[in-house]
């Protein structure tokens, strides 16, 4: 049974590999939640279902090329993973104000609560760079 490390590490991987949509189900409990605070992505914040995060990313699969996890610090207490991480995507093709090819960097602190192994809920505090 993987530790909150683990999960986390494992869902990072996941995504950069490309993985998403329903591939990305197993990573999660049933009733998984996240939490997004407000960011400039998402300037309201959000809060989703795992039906939602796995909808949503298809949709980042198809705008971004690819996506980097660095994990700079990494902490675990009981069923939870605290990480501080430095996100990187390149946009895949032109849409809205991204150009393809253009670089998205943000700086990331999460907290990923595990439950039999696999994510039971996301905080996310999504820093972006300003965008180019």
């Amino acid at each position: 049974m993987n530790t909150p490390l683990e999960a986390a590490r494992a869902l990072h991987a996941a995504l950069e590999s490309g993985l998403h949509g329903e591939a990305l189900r197993p990573y999660f409990t049933p009733d998984a939640t996240v939490l997004e605070h407000p960011n400039a992505i998402k300037p309201k914040g959000a809060i989703g279902s795992v039906e939602n995060m796995i909808a949503e990313s298809t949709r980042g699969a198809g705008l971004l090329s690819s996506q980097t996890y660095a994990v700079r610090e990494a902490i675990e207490h009981a069923d939870l993973a605290i990480l501080r991480l430095t996100w990187t995507g390149i946009i895949a093709r032109d849409l809205g104000p991204f150009r393809a090819g253009q670089v998205l960097t943000a700086h990331i602190a999460q907290f990923i609560h595990v439950r039999h192994g696999r994510v039971a809920s996301i905080e996310t505090f999504d820093c972006y760079e300003p965008f180019q």
